[in-house]
């Protein structure tokens, strides 16, 4: 037991009052000699053990209430006994991820717990503190009224959210409350593959709830992109689902169904497709809505346009004359001039594919060149000696002679190999250079298999069209600005600048990047597909991966509801010691209208 006023104990001294009133007290009077009082003294002898025992109990009594009293004064908590509950820093935890959109006996089971998180709000007293921290991380404070319309606004994220950050947040305004008694109350629906972590809350109590229903069995699109993420004009989408059976899809583009289709469990499906649209488009893969139908939907985004006309010039080498050859005839790429591969030295017009020169003696021509185009790199020093490159799809790629790629002024690129610590090919507005000649012997990558898939890449996502590209992240995540993109298109067409960071929208969908009002690329939002695996932990073994001071498990969403303030707060003892004066008074004033036994 405690005590919220203990400087008030310090009225538990007035107990020596009655204490000295019985000790102090004396006769008063004259004692005189008179026959008839020969009778009262008998009478006093007689009753003389029957008066002290009532007088010592009216003192007690007295004692006793006073301290029940000064008891009370002090406000007296404790978990054991009295009524109601202490105050309590209480944050509630409530897992809103896209699992607990779940329908389950025929109720999602996010709405279960905002009724479960409302019932405990109403249990608040005003010497309370309580919160609202949602399984993302947002800490919301207030009164309980703010807080359950709060709760009753709270929405199903479309992602896994992060637990170990939620229950810090929690832990951590409950520890500045500065209340004695903290608790976390968390509702969840375990889900393993979400609580991978262990997080650890020091010094706080954790009350964990997780339902009994088995999770029902799910559908999901796991995989939904487009290859590659340019087309020109075709290309292909795959697609993934998690089912237990064989299941029917459908695939949109820009809002039109373009096919649709059957696919077995686990199968990767592809479709080929070479629609009329053009420009950046958004696109679905869907399946018919089950219990969890916020994975049934998985975006991806394309960028459609002419196959560019390429013009290969002979400083680019042989082989990636043969490399456009394979690229024709695959229709990604057609004889024309809107893209040049070519030796740095012959460089005239952009956009284009720009190789170190194939002659040393050529090198100051080449640097003019890059210099007329306006690119900010410069050929250094020429460097012989075999040496690995890094990168992306260089795998098994060497190199025997190159040149250090020079930053000018104001050069803003991106380095997709590197060579050690040195950029081996960088790629920049309308530009893409590499640091060797493309031939055998300075370079073992145009006789590899990746060179070809490569060469694709560069001219039909990275050279043709809008620059920009696909950015996939998860809802709510935050990223730096990409460089090439000022603004932000949300799927209902507003735009709105681009500050220094990125920050995700907290729903799925395609939202599209802009440069100067048009369309330069997307931003692609997507749930984990690990949060369409429903299957989920016990609330033991749940409790089990927290490190608390303290974990106490709900049996049940009633049990839960009324532990959250009573399994760690303590109760208030003022009424239950108000009582007990009172019973002690009233004792004490029946005692003493109840008159001692006459004698006969």
């Amino acid at each position: 037991m405690s005590f919220l006023a203990p400087f008030y104990l310090l009225l538990g001294g007035a107990i020596a009052v009655p204490l000295l009133l019985h000790l102090l007290r004396r006769r008063i009077g004259a004692r005189l000699e008179f026959p008839a009082a020969r009778y009262l003294l008998r009478a006093e002898k007689e009753n003389s053990r029957t008066l002290r025992i009532r007088n010592l109990l009216l003192m007690m009594l007295r004692i006793a209430a006073l301290l029940a009293i000064t008891v009370a004064a002090a406000r007296p908590v404790a978990r054991w006994l009295g009524a109601g509950h202490g105050p309590t820093a209480l944050a509630i935890v409530v897992d809103n991820s896209l699992s607990s959109s779940v329908v389950v006996d025929g109720r999602p089971l996010l709405d279960q717990f905002k009724g479960m998180a409302r019932d405990v709000l109403s249990s608040a007293t005003p010497a309370d503190r309580v919160w609202l921290v949602t399984i993302d991380g947002h800490v919301r404070g207030g009164t309980p009224a703010v807080l359950r319309d709060e709760v009753n606004r709270l929405e199903a994220i479309a992602g896994a959210g992060d637990p170990t950050t939620a229950l810090a947040r929690a832990a951590s305004v409950v520890r500045a409350a500065g209340l004695e008694a903290k608790q976390v109350a968390l509702l969840t629906d375990g889900q393993r593959t979400e609580w991978q972590g262990t997080p650890s809350i020091a010094d706080a109590q954790v009350l964990v709830y997780v339902p009994n229903a088995r999770p029902p069995a799910n559908r999901a699109v796991t995989l939904a992109e487009a290859r590659p993420t340019r087309w020109t004009p075709r290309g292909s989408v795959a697609a993934r689902f998690l089912s237990h059976d064989s299941t029917t899809y459908r695939i949109t583009l820009n809002n039109r169904t373009f096919t649709r289709g059957t696919a077995a469990p686990n199968e990767e499906v592809v479709v080929h497709a070479s629609p009329p649209e053009r420009g950046w488009l958004a696109g679905t893969v869907e399946l018919e809505p089950d219990e969890l139908a916020g994975d049934n939907v998985r975006n991806f985004a394309v960028w459609i346009g002419s196959a560019p006309g390429v013009n290969g010039l002979p400083s680019a080498g042989p082989f990636v004359k043969s490399a456009l050859d394979v690229l024709r005839s695959s229709e990604r790429v057609v004889d024309g001039h809107d893209i040049a591969v070519t030796g740095a030295d012959e460089l005239s017009t952009l956009p284009a594919l720009i190789t170190a020169p194939l002659d040393p003696v050529r090198l100051g021509a080449a640097n003019r060149a890059l210099e007329r185009a306006g690119i900010p790199w410069r050929f250094g020093t020429r460097r012989a000696g075999d040496a690995a490159v890094r990168g992306a799809g260089f795998e098994g790629v060497n190199t025997a002679v190159r040149y250090d790629l020079v930053a000018q002024t104001g050069a803003v690129a991106e380095t997709l190999a590197v060579v050690g610590r040195d950029a081996w090919v960088v790629a920049g507005p309308r530009y893409v250079i590499v640091g060797s000649s493309l031939t055998p012997d300075a370079t073992n990558f145009p006789v590899r298999a990746s060179f070809v898939p490569w060469l694709g890449s560069v001219l039909t996502e990275r050279l043709v069209g809008e620059p920009g590209q696909v950015l996939e992240t998860e809802p709510g995540a935050r990223m730096p600005r990409p460089r090439w993109a000022d603004g932000f298109e949300t799927v209902d067409g507003q735009r709105t600048p681009l500050g220094d960071v990125l920050e995700a929208p907290s729903r799925a969908g395609t939202f599209f990047l802009t440069r100067n009002g048009r369309r330069v690329g997307a931003l692609v939002v997507n749930g984990r597909p690990s949060e369409s695996q429903l299957e989920q932990f016990s609330a033991k073994d749940l409790s089990d991966r927290l490190h608390a001071a303290r974990t106490l498990v709900a049996p049940d969403a009633s049990a839960w509801s009324s532990m959250a303030f009573r399994g760690a707060a303590r109760r208030s003892l003022l009424e239950t010691a108000l009582l007990v004066a009172l019973i002690l008074l009233a004792t004490e004033a029946v005692l003493i209208g109840v008159r001692p036994r006459r004698m006969a």
